[in-house]
């Protein structure tokens, strides 16, 4: 079904439309640079201050089918049609999560705390929790992702220690319960908090969270040893709740050349989500004011998602309305989640998989959405690397569906290295956001300078492209970095392009 169907149009107040012109390249430059001296940080932050006095009146979030959220997009939808451009609402059901209690102890051989993180979807246990030993799961290429690395008979009645890596943790779950096991706990393959999702509320089938690599590999270490009793007490609540997405495009510029920018508009239930992705929201807001009246050849539109917290399912419910030719019209896709981050470096979606980090290539023309980016700041003299198209932002569902996606972040929860603080500065061995999703993700928690760079990543290409498509089919050569395997988002899984949430 198409989208239109789904959303109740506003009255149309103004026009934009594009004059026939011979140098279009040139058009867009030229708008590009306009919408970047517009384009602020001053500005967007006025954005974010209304995001945290919302979020200060409904209990300290925005999160997705709740009134902080409603007013978040109301706010949105508002700000949008009054700086002319033509907005609608999409709105779909998805499940509500929320865990309520999160809380792993170790009993013996000695006591001790560990800090968890319940999965979204993840099945609740008992009112006091389950105690058992724990069972760890051998270290392979794809720990815990087959039957055959559960030895017979030592996992039933235990708690499954498993390591990230090789599949879904859904998988990984469903593999532990089918061996028996009470409840499994994943911990990290790399540095920071694991916080993941196992994609449907009909996945959860046993009590399953997320620890840290050290908090993992230290309790593999010692049931090494001997017996390890712990204690999972992990309750959940979930019910099904309607949310809705704010879609806003230029009255003028073709339907057949859409171009398609977006940011998650939710935050999680634990606090207001003022750089995940209050900054996104806010960055993208900026941009859609400032060409909202201006005359453009191809047709801008953009989109502020519900529920990606959960799972991407906004997105993908936009997606999913999308008739054939309808998706076809959609010639790119731009993604914006997180880019004010504290202690922040600056990524860039790894189009054509140049790195060789995680997971493979976007839809053709995604390598020149990166080159087009990562060209704008090295003009600007600014470092940058890549980050892998891991599913876990709004990106997935265009990917899903052939649509070439690109975008940018600051980092979330990986812990910055030393190379990377000596290339952008502020602190190695901390987050890159210490605060993703926490209640302290407010507006202390914003690297400025970050934020106004990215606005200007946002202004330059949505400039170039409201004019100019062409250099989608202009073949670039690769551009390797480092890169990182991804952080931030909705933690989604199951994106056929992924193996790991």
């Amino acid at each position: 079904m198409a989208v239109a169907a789904l959303v109740t149009p506003l009255l149309l107040v103004g026009t934009g439309s594009a004059s026939a012109d011979p140098d279009p390249a040139h058009k867009g430059a030229k708008l590009a640079a306009r919408l970047v001296e517009e384009s602020t940080a001053d500005g967007a932050y006025r954005t974010l201050r209304e995001f945290q006095r919302i979020a200060d009146r409904n209990g300290g979030n925005r999160v997705a089918g709740s009134p902080g959220h409603d007013q978040s997009a109301r706010y949105v939808y508002e700000q949008a049609r009054r700086a002319g451009l033509k907005v609608s609402r999409q709105e779909f059901e998805y499940t509500f999560f929320q865990e309520l209690t999160e809380r792993l102890s170790v009993v013996s051989p000695r006591a001790e705390d560990v800090r968890i993180k319940a999965m979204t979807y993840s099945a609740g246990g008992p009112e006091g929790g389950l105690t058992a030993q724990l069972a760890v799961v051998p270290v392979d290429a794809t720990t815990g992702c087959e039957a055959a690395d559960y030895a017979a008979g030592a996992f039933a009645g235990r708690i499954a220690l498993i390591k990230r890596g090789g599949c879904s943790f859904a998988v990984k779950q469903a593999a532990a319960a089918d061996a028996g096991a009470l409840a499994a706990i994943v911990y990290n393959n790399i540095e920071g908090d694991l916080n993941g999702t196992l994609g449907d509320p009909a996945s959860g089938r046993i009590p399953t969270a997320g620890t840290t690599k050290a908090a993992g590999e230290s309790l593999a270490a010692e049931a090494a040893s001997g017996p390890v009793t712990v204690t999972l007490d992990l309750r959940t609540f979930m019910e099904k709740r309607t949310t809705w997405n704010v879609i806003a495009e230029t009255r003028g510029g073709d339907d057949a050349d859409t171009v398609v920018v977006g940011a998650h508009l939710d935050s999680v239930v634990a606090g207001p989500g003022i750089n995940d992705n209050g900054s996104g929201s806010a960055g993208i807001l900026e941009v859609a004011r400032n060409i909202a009246k201006r005359p453009v050849k191809n047709k801008i539109r953009f989109a502020w998602w519900s529920a990606e917290e959960f799972g991407l399912k906004g997105s993908e419910a936009y997606v999913k309305s999308l008739s054939e030719a309808d998706r076809k019209k959609i010639r790119l896709y731009l993604n914006f989640d997180m880019i004010a981050s504290p202690n922040s470096a600056q990524f860039v979606y790894d189009g054509d998989d140049s790195d060789h980090v995680g997971s493979g290539p976007g839809p053709d023309g995604s390598a020149q959405l990166e080159r087009r980016i990562t060209d704008y700041l090295d003009r600007r003299g600014l470092p940058h690397e890549g980050t892998d198209f891991t599913g876990r932002s709004d990106y997935g569902p265009f990917i899903d569906a052939g649509i070439p996606a690109g975008g940018t972040d600051t980092g979330a929860e990986i812990v910055k290295s030393a190379a990377q603080a000596a290339r952008y500065g502020g602190t190695a061995g901390v987050a890159f956001d210490k605060c993703y999703h926490q209640a302290c993700d407010d507006l202390g928690n914003l690297d400025l300078k970050a934020f106004d760079v990215n606005i200007d990543v946002i202004a330059d290409s949505v400039g170039t492209y409201a004019w100019d498509l062409s250099s989608l089919h202009v073949p670039v050569p690769p551009q390797h970095t480092d890169g990182q395997a991804g952080s931030g988002g909705g933690l989604h899984e199951g994106h056929a392009h992924e193996v790991d949430a």
